[in-house]
């Protein structure tokens, strides 16, 4: 049994003995990893919620890797790709590079640039899962929010002052203060220079 953290690494290839080897490389590192022959046994499979990566064999029968990477994307499962091919060329190693692969590796390859690619794959898996969970837990917050206390943080994050805010609404500067505490206490924001970093993170449109 695995945790939610344990990085998983996942091996598309139809050929038996490559998977095997592969598995045993990764095994010696300490790392967990799930093989499959087909790219429909590896896209019916659920995958955790850690950090994972995926090596994919570009030419498999039936479905290449690079479809499998344009499934990935538009069932918009972002898991990082690392291709894995006997015949690599230039035209697809761009494709595949330009649709987000982290690296192509041409066999034979040496075992520690298999490795090397896989860590720094799972590096970045782990930093971008991080990255969604703060963005979602800003969504949640900000959905806290009042339709009057997301006009006050609009306005906050602007540069307007308590004054400015209460001119700018109509209200008195005493409510616009309690409205300004609320947002800063639901955001969990410290200053309002955090809650500007809070608003660009949520994309929210700026005052005029």
């Amino acid at each position: 049994m695995t945790s939610a953290d344990t990085p998983t690494v996942f091996i598309v290839d139809d050929d038996a003995r490559m998977r095997a080897a592969m598995q045993r490389l990764l095994k010696t590192v300490g790392l967990h990893s799930e093989s499959f022959a087909t790219p429909r046994d590896f896209l019916r499979h659920k995958l955790p919620n850690g950090p994972s990566c995926l090596l994919l064999d570009v030419r498999l029968p039936g479905m290449s890797g690079l479809d499998v990477q344009t499934k990935l994307h538009e069932a918009g499962v972002h898991i990082p790709i690392i291709f894995i091919t006997g015949h690599g060329d230039i035209p697809m190693t761009v494709k595949a590079m330009k649709s987000g692969a982290v690296e192509f590796l041409t066999k034979p390859f040496r075992d520690q640039d298999l490795i090397d690619a896989i860590q720094q794959a799972l590096k970045s898996n782990a930093k971008a899962r991080q990255q969604q969970n703060e963005l979602a837990q800003l969504q949640e917050r900000y959905a806290k929010l009042t339709v009057r206390e997301r006009e006050v943080m609009r306005l906050i994050v602007s540069g307007m002052l308590t004054k400015q805010i209460a001119s700018t609404l109509g209200t008195t500067e005493i409510t616009v203060s309690v409205q300004r505490g609320q947002v800063m206490r639901k955001m969990e924001a410290n200053a309002p220079a955090e809650l500007g970093r809070m608003a660009e993170r949520l994309k929210l449109p700026t005052a005029l």
